[in-house]
């Protein structure tokens, strides 16, 4: 990563949970970014934001007022995913590059109006997959890379938990709601990632040719959600998420030589992957990482050295699109 020359001055849109206990602490850890500015509709929240990170330059009660600030190069949008749309497009119009927390869009068509409004105003937009800034997901690539697992077959991969508070906005569904979008996110990328190894393709163009899903819908949103996809190499994929059952965030990739599993995948603490090949059964140590620390690192040297980030938009589109194409699967949608 280039040394910078200057700092990536960040303004950050809503403060909620991840934006103030992750991301804001990595912003101001980063060599090379600045927490300039916070805008919520909350005086109260802003007060406590005050208090809490000292130094913050500016506050703002709209986030239209942080998008004029002529000193704020980039946002972080944390804010729930039906307001995803709306203000990356707005921060695009105002020349900020964007970070917006994952899923990107609610759609492939609102994922295609957010890339071309970024493209037009000539600004970086990246979806928050902090998860593929891990050693963890490291050292599953360098597996699959090896070919110790031979041809792979079959993949399985979950993220679910016990949503107990009855206010969450991930109850409702117009915010965008659901464990689709907010938890099942992750191992459709997961997914997609696996699938474009195999392929040795470019990232986000392996697509499932055919997919099978069931849900149980509360209130409006799906509490549970499986599927299944097939792709045109053999792969199956099984992708569960949901908001009703004990913690559970798992995966396992199945060749025809091995098998692969992958506790905690989508987090950053240290642990191990267990690689099974024949009757060998050896444990592959995987490093704590501050994911959050090096997405913004990441994020904030591609602006400011004019090169594209990590994570690519043909993924987040990629994603967009199976994310449809599982709830057009839906036997309630068919």
């Amino acid at each position: 990563m280039t040394p910078p020359t200057r700092k990536l001055r960040w303004g950050v849109l809503g403060y909620a949970r991840i934006a103030r206990e992750s991301v804001i602490p990595a912003i101001r850890q980063a060599g090379n970014s600045e927490f300039h500015a916070l805008a919520s509709r909350d005086e109260a929240k802003l007060n406590e934001a005050r208090l809490r990170f000292p130094g913050l330059a500016r506050t703002y009660l709209g986030y239209e007022d942080l998008l004029r600030d002529p000193e704020v190069d980039a946002v972080y949008i944390p804010l729930p995913n039906a307001l995803h749309r709306e203000w990356t497009i707005k921060a695009a119009e105002h020349g900020k590059h964007v970070l917006c927390e994952k899923p990107l869009a609610l759609s492939a068509a609102e994922c295609r109006e957010m890339i071309d409004a970024c493209a037009a105003h000539r600004v970086v937009l990246m979806e928050a997959f902090m998860y593929r800034y891990t050693d963890r997901t490291r050292q599953v690539i360098g597996v699959l890379r090896s070919g110790a697992l031979g041809e792979i077959k079959y993949l399985s991969s979950t993220f679910r938990f016990p949503l107990g508070n009855p206010a969450s906005i991930k109850w409702k569904p117009e915010l965008g709601g659901g464990s689709l979008y907010d938890v099942g996110c992750y191992p459709v990328n997961f997914a997609g990632l696996v699938a474009d190894e195999i392929a040795r393709a470019a990232v986000g163009t392996v697509r499932p040719e055919s997919v099978v899903a069931e849900s149980v819908p509360l209130g409006g949103v799906d509490v549970i959600f499986s599927a299944v996809m097939k792709y045109s190499s053999g792969l199956v994929a099984a992708i569960g998420s949901g908001f009703n059952a004990h913690r559970r965030v798992f995966s396992e990739i199945v060749g025809t030589q091995g098998v692969l599993e992958i506790p905690e995948t989508f987090f950053g603490g240290a642990g191990a992957l267990t690689l099974t090949a024949g009757e060998e059964r050896r444990e592959i140590p995987v490093a704590a990482s501050d994911r959050y620390l090096l997405e913004v690192e990441d994020f904030a040297d591609a602006v400011l050295n004019g090169r594209r980030p990590q994570l690519d938009l043909a993924e987040s589109l990629r994603n967009a699109e199976v994310t449809d194409q599982l709830f057009d699967a839906l036997p309630s949608r068919s």
